[in-house]
């Protein structure tokens, strides 16, 4: 298991976190019912990016993070974004948070999926700070922090050798792969299969520095080439597309990472995802892929500030249509969990390997009790750094 692996999953999916939230935040402020008490102003929209991307962008906070160290588990993660989101005066319930992390996770899977060759998840990284960056831009202070993890990006991954990467992304693709939450459009644009797995399509540019498929050529003992055969490759590919810009500002070639929240039709949101698939031209809205967001505002209970100064008021997203639909969707939620059996396995007859697994479910037993004060797990430096911040 790789452990460069950590930085990038965060900067990622905190990526997609963002493009969603800004997408939501916009919805809200261009509604219709601007008269309603609570809603909130452009401003309050960009404060509440800054907020985000100014902790998210943290000195001390990255610093850590780009330690030599082992991926988080999902829970820590969802917990650290959590925490991430709640940086400034918004609020989101944990249904909410849920959903909200699901479409990150399967957003980036797919990406990971999609990406030519290893390193080239460098330029999807690049891509998500590069949109951050355009986020914050009227902040300089926050503009600088950016640059700055950007620059140690490039510093510290400039280094790693192409086998590093291999592995890097198998570490993801392990991470990933009990993860099949449907996503609505995916599932439009036939990427995504009834069951949440991913169909990959086999055509499209080849990744750079490697050849088109389809040609077989047979070398004699002195190295010089003696035949030539052909064979049906089962898919389209086209020739390699020239290699993205790595460096702190340039053109990334590869559109994988970019915010496809917004753009409005099937064929332009498909070419964010992936270059190997062709639709024809449709300029009618993706009412799917509206509704997957429309689904996260239905889930997303009151956004109001909390433990802050009486002199500064917060505000409130009204994206459920009655209070009671949050009630309503809290409680499916467990009534979809209670569905669900849970069976024993005991896969380990080692002795002293389960001891030491019992005392680390012990752990997690622990830290459930106590969601406030952890301790003894991995992701406790940072959440104990960001409760500072």
């Amino acid at each position: 298991m790789s452990v460069r692996t950590l930085p990038l999953v965060f900067i990622n999916l905190g990526g997609e976190m963002l493009y969603i939230l800004d997408q939501r935040l916009q919805a809200q402020n261009t509604s219709e019912d601007n008269s309603e008490k609570g809603v909130w102003s452009e401003n309050d929209r960009r404060r509440v990016m800054n907020d985000i991307v100014g902790t998210m962008f943290n000195k001390a906070f990255m610093d850590e993070l780009l330690k030599p160290q082992q991926l988080y588990s999902h829970r820590t993660l969802k917990t650290v974004l959590t925490r991430i989101a709640h940086a400034s005066i918004m609020r989101l319930n944990p249904a909410s948070m849920d959903r909200l992390y699901e479409l990150m996770v399967m957003a980036f899977k797919y990406q990971v999926f999609l990406c030519p060759r290893p390193k080239d998840l460098l330029l999807i990284s690049y891509n998500h700070i590069d949109t951050i960056r355009e986020f914050v831009k009227d902040t300089p202070v926050v503009v600088n922090q950016v640059d700055e993890t950007h620059r140690k990006i490039i510093e510290v991954y400039s280094s790693l050798s192409e086998g590093e990467f291999q592995l890097l992304r198998q570490t993801l693709l392990i991470f990933f792969q009990d993860m099949h939450v449907r996503v609505s459009l995916f599932l439009k644009i036939q990427v995504q299969n009834p069951n949440g797995r991913f169909a990959l399509s086999t055509s499209g540019p080849v990744p750079h520095g490697t050849e088109v498929p389809g040609l077989i050529r047979t070398f004699d003992s002195k190295g010089r080439e003696v035949r030539r055969s052909e064979f049906p490759t089962g898919g389209s590919y086209s020739s390699p597309i020239r290699e993205g810009c790595f460096e702190l500002h340039g053109d990334r070639i590869i559109r994988l990472g970019l915010n496809m929240y917004v753009l409005t039709s099937v064929c332009s949101r498909l070419t964010f995802l992936s270059t190997s698939v062709t639709l024809q031209t449709d300029d009618t809205p993706n009412l799917l892929a509206k509704e997957e967001l429309n689904l996260l505002a239905r889930l997303m209970g009151s956004m109001k500030a909390e433990n802050k100064p009486k002199a500064e008021t917060g505000f409130r997203i009204n994206l459920f249509t009655t209070d009671e639909e949050e009630e309503e969707a809290g409680a499916s939620c467990g009534a979809e969990e209670s569905l669900f059996g849970v069976i024993n396995i005991q896969a380990m007859q080692d002795e002293q390997a389960a001891t030491e697994l019992a005392r680390i479910a012990g752990q997690f037993a622990e830290q459930q009790e106590q969601p406030e004060n952890p301790s003894g797990n991995k992701g406790d430096d940072l959440l104990a750094m960001m409760d500072d911040l």
